[in-house]
């Protein structure tokens, strides 16, 4: 059925019609009155309809242009807000878990791709919408679908430019001290650290344009009365990449934290938190100007912590691990006044992920038994949790020091003095005297393991197993090696020249099979640094007329 509109439009129409355009709302033309027969003749209704039929398609097209607008801007919302924000969600909480040592975070590429297609495809479609202006204005018409519907549209799109922008200002690489690179979001006072922002959405327009401003902790309350600044270059362009892929990014590589002086003279940290306790937030803000648009972007880091003492890495870095196993808020800086448990299953999980990413190595079902065992006195931990205080701030039972201390000193001990070792497999090390002696009782006499000390700090002992003369099993553990022990003789030489004297002041190696059963020479001997020593060889006379000395760790029965 065709419908009639009261058209304007610059032609002639019977009857004396006035026509007019959108832009001039002044009378156009007159039609002036026609004969008779004029108005009935055949040719003049023909031109009639065929005009009524132009403008009808016209008006179904407009109709038809706008619908389908409608429906993109609908599914490129839900695009938006149910899959594309979910995702880079689900990218952020990556790369919290990839912080504290979890798996290697991706897939930024290919969120830079949907976001950089979805920014142009909007950027388009706005394009497009102030086309549909034009038209509207060369030609118009009561009940015109464009002026109607045009600018609520346009304020939908307008709209979701200005979200898709503000998700796609990331931190792509955390704060991290270049000295540290496994402990990053800790940051010591006027020591460098390093941090990369990306803009998801990558233009050509906006290469070298985009000015990123970095501060510290603004206009957030934090635990902490201490407030600190920023020094270096805090304002650095972003500028797209030579990659691959290519990305619209900015590192600033010369940032330092500096303490303010406190104008009431206060230390800052006084209360019931410890230093190690304080959250902090490091803050980026740029400003996008793109085709007649200004958009304000920020993005914030993870919570840092900032320490004033390298002795504060520790405790510091348990913090760090804390807040991100237990919580995906990126901003909640007062997370310590009552941090919440963790799993069990959980924090043994993220201890593991601590020797994979710091010594090479993570840890076994074994070993990580033992430790919840540690931690909760009881063998079965699947449904426990573990509070904050037990893991870092209340000491062992029987001991001067935490958990989290205890496992620390080990991390440290590994990484300096018996990483080859370590990431062999030939330190079971976390297993209790108990398990030590179920599993060498039955083995061969001088088969031995090696395990951390429970009872002193960054503490490594060998137990060897060997058999009285009435037959009677034997367990037989020397003092724990530290540190200070181990920088004056490698462990693997320890190994070798280890010997006891036995009552009849023979010296012998009781250690023949690392457990279960491989040759200790087997095991560790490309470990070795140095000839073997031997007590009983000739001494000869140095270059200097001084007779050469060895260290032999030997142990008196």
């Amino acid at each position: 059925m065709m419908t009639t509109f009261p058209w304007k439009f610059g032609i002639c129409w019977p009857n004396g019609l006035k026509i007019k355009t959108a832009s001039n709302n002044e009378t156009m033309a007159t039609i002036q009155t026609m004969d008779q027969s004029d108005k009935n003749s055949a040719m003049v209704n023909q031109e009639v309809l065929t005009l009524q039929e132009m403008l009808n398609s016209l008006d179904f097209k407009r109709k038809e242009a706008l619908s389908k607008m409608t429906q993109i801007i609908h599914e490129t919302d839900l695009l938006m807000n149910t899959m594309l924000i979910e995702e880079l969600q689900d990218w952020k909480r990556r790369q919290q878990i990839a912080c504290i040592g979890g798996p290697l975070h991706n897939g930024l590429d290919q969120l830079q791709n949907c976001f950089t297609l979805l920014a142009e495809s909007l950027f388009q479609l706005r394009r497009q919408l102030e086309k549909l202006e034009e038209q509207s204005t060369k030609m118009t018409y009561e009940g015109d679908p464009i002026p109607m519907q045009r600018t609520h549209m346009l304020e939908r799109v307008t709209f979701l430019i200005y979200n898709l922008f503000k998700n796609s200002f990331v931190v792509e690489r955390q704060p991290c001290m270049p000295t540290h690179p496994q402990r990053p979001l800790v940051l010591k006072t006027l020591i460098q650290f390093t941090v990369k922002l990306r803009l998801l959405i990558k233009l050509p327009e906006l290469n070298y344009q985009v000015k990123v401003k970095a501060s510290i902790d603004k206009n957030v309350s934090t635990l902490s009365n201490r407030r600190f600044v920023l020094c270096g270059t805090n304002v650095k362009a972003m500028s797209i990449e030579e990659s691959s892929n290519g990305s619209l990014s900015v590192e600033f590589r010369h940032l330092q934290p500096k303490e303010m002086k406190s104008s009431a003279g206060g230390k800052g940290n006084e209360g019931c938190h410890m230093v190690t306790e304080e959250l902090h937030s490091i803050t980026f803000e740029t400003q996008i100007c793109l085709y007649g648009l200004t958009i304000d972007l920020e993005t914030s880091s993870l919570p840092v912590v900032m320490i004033s003492n390298v002795s504060q890495l520790p405790n510091a870095w348990a913090s760090i691990i804390w807040y991100n196993v237990s919580t995906n808020d990126s901003q909640n800086l007062v997370f310590f006044n009552n941090p919440p448990p963790a799993t069990l299953s959980q924090l043994l999980e993220v201890m593991s992920w601590q020797f994979s990413s710091y010594v090479g190595r993570g840890l076994n079902s074994d070993q990580l038994h033992m430790l919840a065992e540690k931690l909760t006195v009881q063998s079965s931990y699947s449904d426990g949790h573990l509070t904050w205080a037990k893991f870092c701030k209340e000491h062992l039972p029987g001991k001067s020091f935490t958990f989290w201390t205890w496992l620390e000193a080990i991390l440290d001990l590994i990484k300096k003095h018996i990483l080859p070792l370590w990431i062999d497999g030939y330190v079971m090390g976390f297993v209790s005297k108990e398990k030590e002696r179920l599993l060498l009782k039955d083995k061969m006499p001088g088969t031995f393991l090696l395990r951390f000390s429970e009872s002193h700090l960054g503490g490594i002992t060998f137990t060897w197993v060997d058999h009285s003369e009435s037959g009677e099993v034997r367990f037989h553990s020397v003092e724990p090696y530290n540190k200070g022990r181990l920088s004056a003789l490698p462990f693997a030489d320890i190994l070798r020249d280890y010997k006891v004297i036995m009552a009849e002041n023979i010296p012998e190696n009781p250690l023949k099979y690392l457990y279960p059963d491989i040759p200790k020479d087997k095991a560790f001997g490309k470990h070795y640094s140095s000839q073997p020593c031997e007590v009983s060889r000739p001494t000869e006379r140095g270059d200097k007329g001084y007779v050469p000395s060895v260290f032999i760790p030997i142990s008196t029965m």
